[in-house]
């Protein structure tokens, strides 16, 4: 037969406390001292404006529809005659409303063009719901932090579009 001590749970959570009392408190003074995140981090979507089509691809997959655009179409002229003139989407706006914005990321993988990137800058609260829509402008600017993209693996295989385009050149004869 065991012997039972009675109170052991209540020792165990005293040697619990004392030993939380007794250590120095890990709590990170955020405001004071930055936090040290890691490079490919997510923050805040900045906006590639010049790479933007306005396909609208973005919006559509967006599960909070949180990104708006507006564009229109400009007629681009014909360079040679007898040619057509082509149409271009150009972009007037481009929102994302940060108070309903997942940052699922979605809108990030489903751009073909590369237009929009995660910035690792956090710190973009603010005092009224309103200002948490951000503008072509304002997704501008946080582009300036964006990491560049990581190496590739030096062991993957090349693409086939690379062989494909090397294949068409014209070979030179030694």
């Amino acid at each position: 037969m065991t012997r039972r001590t009675w109170g052991r749970g209540l020792l165990k959570g005293l040697a619990v406390t004392w030993r939380n009392l007794t250590h120095r408190s890990v709590t990170a003074h955020y405001p004071d001292v930055e936090p040290e995140l890691p490079p490919r981090s997510r923050g805040v979507i900045a906006l590639q404006e010049e790479n933007c089509t306005s396909c609208m691809l973005c919006a559509r997959e967006c599960p909070s529809w949180c990104i708006t655009i507006d564009s229109h179409k400009e007629i681009i002229p014909a360079t040679t005659e007898g040619g057509r003139d082509r149409s271009q989407n150009v972009l007037d706006r481009f929102d994302i409303d940060y108070s309903i914005c997942m940052y699922c990321s979605i809108c990030v993988e489903v751009c073909p063009f590369d237009a929009l990137h995660w910035s690792p800058e956090f710190a973009y609260a603010e005092g009224d719901l309103k200002d948490l829509t951000h503008d072509m402008n304002r997704l501008r600017t946080w582009m300036d932090s964006v990491p560049p993209p990581q190496p590739l693996d030096p062991g993957a295989e090349q693409g086939k579009e690379l062989d494909t385009y090397r294949a068409s050149l014209p070979q030179e004869d030694a």
